[in-house]
């Protein structure tokens, strides 16, 4: 399987990482793993609830079509929805662009227990408003440092933060695109923008370029995920949601030892 992770440090060139990689496995052979990881990952997601202590937080960023909202659907099937919270951020309302440009993310949080999803994020900072000239260099440069302290501060707190990119090529999204033209029941899916933005694609990827490289941490690393293929995307985001759920190993509260020895009649 391949590695998805790179070191802090480490200069990212999308152009150099392969969107259409597929591990050496097959599309079938994929879901059967993800079916198999699906009643581990929900036991243990179910163990993260009732422990209550330490929370997860999934940031979901790419291009239009990259697969974001088929992650959530993939990650929703094998959670309990009672401790999974899923928040879709687009253009900042009135009241929200009153507030620093963290604000609104800090307010969904997922507390204690529970899996937070965040359909784009806390980087369209540096990434829309900077390719869309809606905040000036002098502004969105700053922003960097300012994500990695507000990603460490919840780190700190109890939050473990999986930051996803769904790396699709420009081939691929023109061919989603066409897909969601030519069928009925995706064309309310297709807008404006999503064919405009695509005049941009280079200085998204330079944007993007800059943000996986400079905000990829040791406490909240970027992992790049290729995601030409939708069943070997889902197939990495579950072995590293995976993977996270065993490594913070929840446990469930003790009993209570009055409640044990009481007679119930």
């Amino acid at each position: 399987m391949m590695k998805t992770t790179f070191k802090p440090g480490t200069k990212i060139r999308l152009r150099k990482i392969d969107s259409a990689e597929d591990s050496g496995t097959n599309k079938d052979d994929a879901l059967r793993v993800c079916a198999k990881n699906a009643e581990a990952i929900d036991e243990l997601a179910f163990r993260l609830s009732v422990e209550g202590k330490r929370a997860i937080l999934i940031l979901l960023q790419g291009m239009d079509s990259a697969g974001k909202d088929g992650v959530v659907r993939h990650v929703i099937h094998a959670v309990n929805p009672q401790s999974c919270a899923v928040h879709s951020f687009k253009v900042p309302s009135d009241e929200e662009r009153s507030h620093d440009f963290l604000w609104r993310h800090h307010m969904r949080v997922p507390p204690a227990g529970w899996i937070g999803i965040h359909v784009r994020s806390h980087y369209e900072a540096v990434l829309v408003e900077r390719v869309r000239k809606l905040a000036p260099r002098e502004v969105w440069a700053e922003r960097y440092e300012l994500i990695n302290a507000f990603e460490e501060t919840l780190v700190k707190a109890g939050v473990v933060i999986l930051k996803f990119f769904l790396h699709i090529s420009r081939a691929e999204q023109r061919e989603r695109l066409l897909a969601r033209r030519n069928d009925p029941a995706k064309q309310w899916k297709l807008s404006v923008s999503d064919i405009t933005e695509r005049k941009r694609w280079d200085e998204y990827w330079a944007a993007y370029d800059d943000a996986l490289t400079r905000c990829n941490t040791a406490h909240a690393p970027w992992h790049i995920i290729p995601a030409d293929r939708k069943w070997h995307r889902d197939l990495l985001i579950d072995r590293t949601l995976l993977k996270t759920l065993k490594g913070l190993d929840p446990q469930f509260p003790p009993p209570d030892p009055k409640a044990l020895a009481m007679k119930i009649v």
